[in-house]
């Protein structure tokens, strides 16, 4: 195997980080792991920064020992590396690179009087999550450490620093910190120059662009892997340095790549801890709150509908399932017992027997709510089986999105093709069936859907390597990676968007007691 041919992707998602190493040829050779949660201390879900590195490690030695088995040679060097991750959140250091607060994921929501105010200044949406809200909400509550950042980035921003040495960011990662001017793929410099007015009126002076990383386009060098970051990846010590990056993503843009749908009207959807569905666009739509605008890795305007709650609470509950196998000797492989509980959905009513489950474990913007409360509502008449059960919690999964899109729809935004990926829909033709009926509209999943965001970071690691070949991302990826490419497309069923639209009715008129269980 040429090694200088192959490209690795790593990316930090909100249950797994997983990586991915591929051929010249864009086929995955290996790839490895490592299991983590976010934790909730203090009011913050953070995660820590010593199982950051250590799942870093893990995740590398787990490619690293799957490549050197199959292919008996030593992994020594790649042709290029990206890393992504989570994107939005929050990592503030001071000038001797000391983290000032725990590291927030995207799935606090605890900036709503920021998130606002910046908006309303703006005239730009701004979530809670994005990193600016995240400053800006400290300066509002007069926070002690305000005055000795030097620094701010994502998670995947602060592992290429790590690695690389290098402050920068990808230009859809950085979309998520600060709004982005597409023509110049850049920070917006108005609005930069307006947060440090709206920064001064509360007698703190900061410069934003100065506290934030350099934003880089998908192609541009992002660094080489460095003696001290070759040490942190690979603790045997034989990966060599050297090694070129690409600029590091968020998962939101590695999910388009990996999908090939970062041509403008192409969409798709990213369904797994979270879920998101974005849709590149030819123009800015007016504002609205419950859309977030970002950009593809090439700093194309993409309309995002961002829902923090999607199979977090389906895997608890398939947890407790596992809990009872075992209790009774039947052990059963997690996949397998996904793969049975899924298609059993596929036996429910047409109503889910009157059932409706809320699946928040944290806030969701788009419902109003700044906390999550898991919730399952059935009525004593409701016909209560394992199938409708099942059918409830996959269709919860996908509510909130579907209040968000019914948004995009009013704005009559085009989508010629959805591509959907993500852990979702692993399990052939029941997640894919439900999202082509929430959205009415045909979704295509590739073979390499379950590899979801780290292939699309390798993906963008090997563009690095042969942009000569294309004269864009868009062209590369429909020529010489996706020009064969395995896929499924299933057409929305009516009978299926039927149960779906009955289901929402019931899902909006019990909104009520989800926000009253929330309160109490």
């Amino acid at each position: 195997m040429e090694l200088k041919n192959c490209t690795l992707g790593i990316e930090f998602g909100s249950t797994r980080i997983k990586g991915v190493l591929v051929d010249e040829n864009h086929q995955v050779l290996a790839t490895g792991g490592y299991t983590w949660a976010s934790k909730l201390k203090d009011g913050v879900w953070t995660y820590e920064m010593d199982e950051v590195h250590r799942g870093l490690q893990a995740c590398f030695a787990d490619i690293k020992a799957a490549f050197e088995s199959d292919y008996h040679q030593p992994l020594t060097e790649v042709g290029a590396i990206g890393i992504s991750g989570m994107m939005h959140g929050f990592l503030p250091f001071d000038k001797d690179m000391k983290l000032l607060t725990p590291f927030r994921t995207w799935q606090n929501t605890i900036t709503q009087d920021a998130a606002e105010t910046l908006s309303a200044a703006f005239q730009f949406n701004v979530p809670q999550r994005w990193s600016i809200a995240h400053l800006y909400q400290d300066v509002l509550n007069g926070a002690p450490y305000v005055k000795d950042i030097a620094y701010f980035t994502t998670l995947a921003g602060y592992i290429h620093w790590m690695l690389t040495g290098e402050k920068v960011l990808g230009v859809g990662e950085a979309s998520g910190m600060f709004p982005i001017d597409s023509d110049c793929c850049d920070y917006s410099a108005p609005l930069l120059t307006k947060f440090d007015e709206m920064c001064k009126e509360k007698d703190i002076d900061l410069s934003a662009k100065a506290l934030l990383p350099k934003v880089l386009c998908a192609g541009e060098s992002a660094g080489v892997l460095t003696p001290s970051g070759a040490k942190l990846l690979d603790i045997t010590g034989t990966l060599h340095a050297g090694i070129p990056f690409a600029p590091p993503e968020g998962d939101a843009g590695t999910g388009m790549v990996a999908t090939n749908s970062v041509r403008t009207y192409t969409g798709n959807v990213s369904a797994g801890t979270s879920i998101f569905l974005m849709v590149v666009m030819d123009h800015l739509p007016k504002m609205h709150t419950e859309i977030d605008m970002v950009t593809t890795p090439s700093g194309k305007p993409v309309a995002m509908v961002h829902c923090n709650n999607c199979t977090a609470d389906i895997n608890g509950w398939v947890g407790l399932f596992q809990d009872f196998a075992d209790s009774i000797g039947g052990k059963m492989d997690l996949g397998h017992l996904y793969d049975l509980l899924f298609k059993k959905a596929l036996e429910a009513d047409s109503d889910c027997g009157g059932l409706v489950s809320y699946n928040y474990l944290s806030g969701e913007v788009i419902t109003g709510l700044n906390a999550g409360m898991p919730l399952f509502i059935r009525k004593p008449d409701s016909r209560f089986t394992l199938a409708n059960f099942m059918k409830t919690q996959l269709f919860a999964s996908l509510a909130t999105l579907k209040l968000g899109l019914d948004i995009l729809n009013e704005e009559e935004v085009r989508l010629d093709m959805l591509y959907g990926h993500g852990g979702l829909f692993k399990t052939p033709g029941v997640g894919q069936r439900y999202m082509a009926a929430a959205c009415n509209s045909p979704v295509t999943c590739m073979e390499t859907a379950g590899e979801g965001g780290p292939y699309g970071m390798a993906l963008l690691a090997a563009y690095l390597l042969n942009k000569d070949k294309a004269d864009s991302l868009e062209d590369y990826l429909d020529n010489l990676v996706f020009s064969g490419a395995k896929t499924v497309t299933l057409e929305p069923d009516p009978a299926e968007i039927e149960s779906f639209m009955t289901y929402m009715k019931n899902y909006k008129k019990l909104l009520p007691v989800e926000k009253t269980a929330v309160d109490c």
